[in-house]
């Protein structure tokens, strides 16, 4: 640890430089969930940090390390950028099991963000092997009939409602008991 800075990475007067008795180090410390109640008065703050709690990231700390996030969190963090923004033109976005790691309760944040692309006219595919999410789709591509090299066929295509009437899929089999 360096001894000067005691492993905060800043000098003493940095650190002595406090906003509403927090300086720096304190605040980039700080889960972003605890960053919007600390910076609440702040709407430009307010409006860059929101959209990290709508996809369920308000658990990251303001001074994480891009490199220690999972995949699922780098894709969301990604999802967040394209919330903020307004007026972009339409986009076509590739998920790959955006749902790993997450509780049931930032699913559905993460579905919620999902429809907003959507309705804002973008279009979203997502690869996915959470029910809570296949049983939301508009469409599903059932791909198997296994995993590895039992699978690459498509086994059936349709509404989560349609899928779950066929036989042969799998996905098909657990929908039915939940749509």
């Amino acid at each position: 640890m360096c001894e000067e800075c005691k492993g905060t990475r800043y000098r003493k007067d940095v650190l002595q430089v406090k906003y509403r008795g927090q300086n720096i180090h304190d605040i980039l410390e700080m889960s972003v969930s605890d960053a919007i109640d600390f910076f609440a008065d702040e709407n430009s703050i307010i409006n860059k940090l929101n959209p990290l709690e709508d996809v369920g990231l308000g658990y990251l700390r303001l001074g994480q390390s891009a490199t220690t996030l999972s995949g699922g969190e780098a894709q969301r963090v990604k999802l967040a950028k394209f919330l903020s923004k307004t007026n972009i033109n339409k986009t076509l976005y590739f998920f790959d099991e955006p749902t790993t790691g997450l509780h049931f309760e930032d699913i559905a944040k993460l579905l919620t963000s999902f429809n907003e692309l959507v309705n804002q006219g973008h279009s979203v595919i997502i690869i996915e092997h959470n029910m809570d999410v296949i049983k939301s789709a508009d469409w599903i591509i059932d791909i198997g009939p296994e995993g590895g090299f039992g699978g690459g066929q498509v086994v059936a295509t349709g509404t989560p409602e349609e899928i779950a009437e066929v036989e042969e899929s799998y996905t098909g089999q657990f929908l039915k008991e939940i749509v």
